[in-house]
């Protein structure tokens, strides 16, 4: 992902409220978000490149998403593993969210730049492998891209305003409102953009929470809500770059938890 926002225990009936983009080049394949044939308890999308997620839930309710780093003038590893399997592997596993990052956090840099939230109904951690961490996450609302948990960068921070009012708004119109944030197309003034070394141009292009280029965009928009009594709802359109068509996959279940 490359945009996720984030509200932990803001909601009356949602505990977990969570609305992504995931950004990406068109031409990596990826297959939309459904319950995985080789790990039936995985309820994600699938990157069918390096055959991790960016985003997903299992079946007990834990669920994890992961945006990469920008920093391009750190050259990237060729043999660093697939930022994907930190989410998959979570997510295939038992370990809370504290556990599986505090597990995770010292080998971090074998992975090129990243972001991993995960959790469950009671909270969620973040760990980068640019930051020390693990860490909690408070209640309250937030918003990460490419750059450490809740930097200000314009998109994040109209992301998070706009989940705090849909928040307090109808419980009916959580997901279309969500659904409406994620889809904006039109970037920030030049004057709040970030310098992250991509120049002005790809700085314009990266700011809005939509994402569309030649190659190179916004692929999946995701909404995931838990309940308070342990029932999630994951909604994810997918857009085809080429036609502009959009494909819904909608999927509810009971979180069942080992005993």
């Amino acid at each position: 992902m490359c945009l996720i926002l984030l509200a932990v225990q803001m909601h009356s009936a949602y505990p977990v409220v969570l609305a992504a983009n995931r950004d990406e080049r068109y031409a990596r394949p990826a297959a939309p978000a459904g319950w995985w044939s080789d790990a039936p308890g995985v309820l994600a999308g699938r990157d069918l490149e390096g055959l991790g997620t960016w985003m997903g839930v299992a079946c007990d309710g834990r669920w994890a998403a992961v945006t990469n780093v920008r920093e391009p003038s750190i050259p990237q590893r060729g043999d660093a593993p697939s930022r994907g399997w930190l989410v998959s592997d979570f997510l295939r596993g038992a370990s809370t969210a504290d556990a599986y990052l505090a597990a995770l956090a010292p080998r971090a840099n074998e992975w090129n730049g990243f972001n991993l939230l995960a959790g469950d109904a009671e909270g969620a951690w973040w760990l980068s492998n640019r930051a020390p961490g693990p860490v909690r996450v408070e209640p309250g609302v937030h918003g990460l891209s490419n750059a450490l948990l809740d930097t200000p960068w314009p998109k994040v921070e109209r992301g998070r305003g706009d989940l705090a009012r849909i928040l307090a708004g109808p419980e009916d119109e959580l997901e279309p409102s969500l659904f409406r944030t994620l889809a904006l197309r039109d970037p920030a003034p030049d004057d709040r953009l970030p310098d992250t070394g991509v120049g002005i141009e790809a700085e314009r292009m990266l700011s809005s929470l939509f994402i569309s280029s030649a190659a190179y965009g916004t692929r999946a928009s995701t909404v995931l809500r838990i309940r308070r009594d342990g029932h999630v709802f994951l909604t994810e359109r997918t857009i085809d770059p080429m036609s502009g068509r959009w494909t819904e996959a909608r999927h509810e279940f009971d979180a069942v938890r080992a005993s």
